[in-house]
């Protein structure tokens, strides 16, 4: 079992910045994978980033350049710098992290951009 608690949503600004932080309840390193999700209000959830274990990562085209996730195994943590925020960023975004028998999420963090 894996216990996942997100931080650091929020309000932000067009072209501004964010960084959500998400802190897993045992070792990452127990841990595949690791991400995040969002979901908009009235649309599906969908995948904004992910990163494995040994650190490989993937993107929706959307956030490509802009967005860079990362991962602190010592820490049980991964975190998601968000750069040059745009209004369709808004979205309710939630953690995620895979092991060998199932997927896990947290409760969600709101980021809202808006000027």
């Amino acid at each position: 079992q894996v216990q996942l608690v997100e931080s650091g949503g929020g309000l932000g600004q067009p072209g501004g910045s964010l960084r959500l932080s998400c802190a897993a309840s045992r070792s990452a390193l127990s841990i595949r994978n690791m991400g995040w999700y969002r979901q908009a209000s009235g649309q599906q959830r969908e995948s904004v980033a992910l990163i494995t274990r040994d650190g490989s990562t993937t993107y929706a085209d959307s956030v490509k350049g802009r967005f860079t996730i990362s991962r602190d195994n010592a820490k049980n943590s991964v975190y998601l710098q968000m750069n040059s925020l745009r209004p369709e960023d808004t979205a309710l975004y939630y953690c995620y992290a895979q092991d060998i028998l199932r997927s896990y999420w947290g409760q969600g963090t709101q980021v809202t951009v808006s000027s």
